[in-house]
Parts: structure tokens; sequence; C-alpha cells
């Protein structure tokens, strides 16, 4: 059996990246209202690599997860 393992690199990036544009930009990804995420959950989230991080926001807003990217933030400098 196979275990998925996470991108370390990339939560790390995931959690040091901020929103670029709109109502929210300058907005750490993972702090953006919920509400928002789940509008682009079913607007459909943007090509390339922001997409995918709004992609993981959902996920893991869904079930809860917020605090592990916070612990990132607080534990873990910029790549």
């Amino acid at each position: 059996m196979n275990e998925i393992q996470p991108d370390k690199t990339f939560l790390i990036k995931l959690a040091h990246t901020k929103m670029p544009f709109g109502k929210y930009e300058g907005r750490y990804l993972i702090d953006l209202p919920e509400h928002y995420v789940v509008w682009y959950h079913n607007k459909g989230f943007p090509k390339g690599k922001l997409g995918e991080m709004l992609e993981t926001v959902y996920t893991l807003k869904v079930n809860g997860l917020e605090e592990l990217v916070r612990n990132i933030q607080r534990n873990f400098s910029k790549i």
C-alpha cells in the first residue's frame, strides 16, 4: 500500500503566499475567508500554481486543518 506524502516545499510556499490580486490582495491564502475560497471552488480555480494552492486551501478549510499551515508560518522560514 502506497502512502501519500505531502510535498513539504509546496506547503511551506503555500504558508507564505499572499493573494496577488482582487479584494483580498496581500492576505495570506490560508487567511482568505472560507466563503471566498468556496466561491473559487464553485467557479473554478485559476490555472497554475495559484490555483493548486487555492484548491489546497479549500481542502484544508473544509477539513478544519488551517492550523497546520499556521504552524508552518510560525516555524518555517520562506523558501
